[in-house]
């Protein structure tokens, strides 16, 4: 067995194409803008070009983009003067703070200041008990992703075994509850999980997000399985030249998508979705605000 590939860039680009029709849409209809706001604290490279990288979308599909760039030390108060200023914006319908935050700021205190509304990380305690109750929330983006590429790939998910490698905020948790709310059977698996190949090797659905290089070979895997990988991780590549690195997930990829039904590679499959659909979030999060229906197939 061959496994499918889920073309994670080809599919984000797909979704957006569905926000530049939406905002098209809003544009014509309402004369409203959806508009991005991204706060970045210091100056972490990645965390730069991932600013780089949403701005730049943004502005593609339509949306205003605004980037507020703080010096890194700057104070607890000032930044959370900046996210008021924005939750009073009414031109700004999404915000997101860029992870990690300089030691000395309180991450869980400044993501709380956000609106839960504007929240298009989906990381705010309200937004996370919505979902945990199966109410309408802002969902985390890269679980969200991971979803909708599901769902395109089997249609219902109903009844299925799904396993979640992973206990995480941003992404363990929030998948197994959108799983559930998909009606598949659950269960958060996790590096101390006792018997843990044989969990894994029930699912119909897999996805690891344990953030261990490799973790998940292919002899845990359910002949036919989904494997959705969220594992971004870099280990050394000597074969390419000193000091090269190359990207793994926190499944092995090679003995994996032997067995599996579908795989999604990485790098490009969960990584594009994540972008994608922190744009679609904020398109919802404009329609929510101003009492306008939902774009279809971009939330849960």
């Amino acid at each position: 067995m061959s496994a499918q590939v889920i073309d994670g860039k080809a599919f984000a680009a797909k979704v957006r194409g569905q926000v530049a029709e939406g905002v098209n849409k809003l544009k014509a209809d309402h004369d409203l803008v959806p508009g991005l706001a991204v706060v970045l604290v210091g100056e972490d490279p990645a965390s730069e070009v991932y600013v780089r990288s949403k701005g730049k979308m943004t502005v593609e599909v339509g949306m205003k983009s605004v980037e507020h760039r703080l010096d890194a030390d700057t104070s607890e108060t000032d930044l959370l003067a900046v996210i008021k200023s924005l939750n009073e914006d009414a031109s700004i319908h999404g915000i997101l703070v860029q992870l990690p935050l300089p030691k000395h700021l309180n991450e869980d205190l400044v993501i709380n200041s956000i609106d839960p509304a504007k929240d298009v990380d989906g990381f705010h305690i309200s937004n996370v008990g919505l979902l945990g109750t199966g109410q309408k929330s802002m969902v985390p983006c890269t679980p969200l992703g991971c979803l909708m590429m599901l769902r395109d790939h089997h249609g219902s998910l109903s009844g299925l075994d799904a396993v979640v490698v992973g206990r995480s905020n941003i992404v363990g948790k929030p998948m197994a509850q959108l799983l559930l709310g998909d009606s598949c059977t659950v269960t958060i698996a996790h590096s101390r999980t006792k018997d843990l190949p044989d969990v894994v090797r029930r699912a119909d659905i897999v996805v690891a997000a344990v953030g261990r290089p490799e973790m998940v070979p292919g002899d845990w895997i359910k002949p036919g399985a989904t494997v959705i990988d969220v594992g971004i991780n870099r280990l050394d590549a000597p074969e390419k030249g000193e000091g090269k690195t190359r990207l793994v997930g926190d499944v092995h990829y090679e003995s994996a998508a032997a067995v599996a039904g579908a795989i999604t590679p990485v790098p490009g499959g969960v990584g594009p979705m994540t972008i994608a659909c922190l744009l679609a979030n904020t398109l919802t999060a404009c329609c929510r605000a101003n009492g306008l229906p939902e774009p279809e197939g971009l939330t849960a």
